[in-house]
């Protein structure tokens, strides 16, 4: 359990050691060394598995104890002879690359959109308490979710992948970008209360309504989406004050 244990913390700086060449390989084979030295016992199986991490590897943070939580899980089965090392050398770019996809989206374009969002409206309302324990709810989320996925890479492998398929991760970021779209409305009918009224939940809907539209659309580029969100956003709160 310490050996896990240290190596879930060691996860957090997979992307301190970022360079051109490897991208995070050195974060990573610095992640994965307590296990690797405990599951391979012999000198010379420990420099193979080292040196497998130590390929270009690259993918979103959030997903970085998962990975390694899963990489551990096949190391084992490498060690024990049941898998060939080729395998984890075959996989192990499309999946990160894969996830980071994922990872870009839902937790980048979409759950730190709603986060800063959130704490805005409750900035702009007068409740700097709510702010803080915002962050700390976010933040003690994020961290379960994080050790979680470690746990369940580490136990189950490769089968934990067809799980995060079912959650359909990339459909829940699209709806939190919409959840995003009206987010930023009450924003902004919070920050000038003037346009708050029965004419400003005709704004929410009109602003909503184009947010969601844009923001769901994939061939629509999320900057043109801001861009004409926050003109239309301008344009009816100069119109209400007016």
């Amino acid at each position: 359990m310490l050996v896990l244990c240290r190596t879930f913390f060691r996860s957090y700086l997979v992307a301190a050691a970022f360079n051109t060449r490897g991208l995070q390989c050195i974060g990573l084979a610095y992640a994965m060394e307590p296990g690797l030295r405990a599951i391979h016992s012999d000198p010379d199986a420990f420099d193979q598995a080292m040196k497998r991490h130590m390929e270009v590897y690259n993918s979103h943070p959030m997903w970085a104890p998962l990975l390694i939580g899963i990489f551990l899980s096949v190391e084992i089965k490498i060690a024990k002879g049941l898998v060939p090392a080729t395998l984890l050398e075959d996989i192990k770019t499309t999946m990160a690359y894969t996830l980071s996809a994922v990872g870009d989206s839902l937790f980048g374009g979409s759950l730190l959109g709603l986060w800063g969002l959130c704490g805005a409206c409750l900035a702009v309302s007068g409740h700097p308490v709510g702010v803080a324990l915002l962050a700390v709810s976010m933040l003690f989320a994020l961290n379960v979710f994080r050790a979680a996925t470690f746990l369940a890479g580490y136990k189950e492998g490769f089968r934990i992948l067809k799980r995060l398929k079912r959650w359909d991760l990339i459909n829940w970021g699209r709806r939190i970008k919409v959840v995003n779209a009206v987010m930023l409305t009450l924003f902004w009918m919070l920050a000038v209360p003037r346009a708050v009224g029965a004419l400003g939940v005709i704004d929410v809907i009109i602003i909503s309504g184009l947010g969601a539209s844009a923001l769901t659309e994939p061939r629509f580029p999320r900057e043109m989406a801001f861009a004409a969100l926050v003109a239309a956003g301008l344009c009816l709160t100069l119109f209400r004050i007016s």
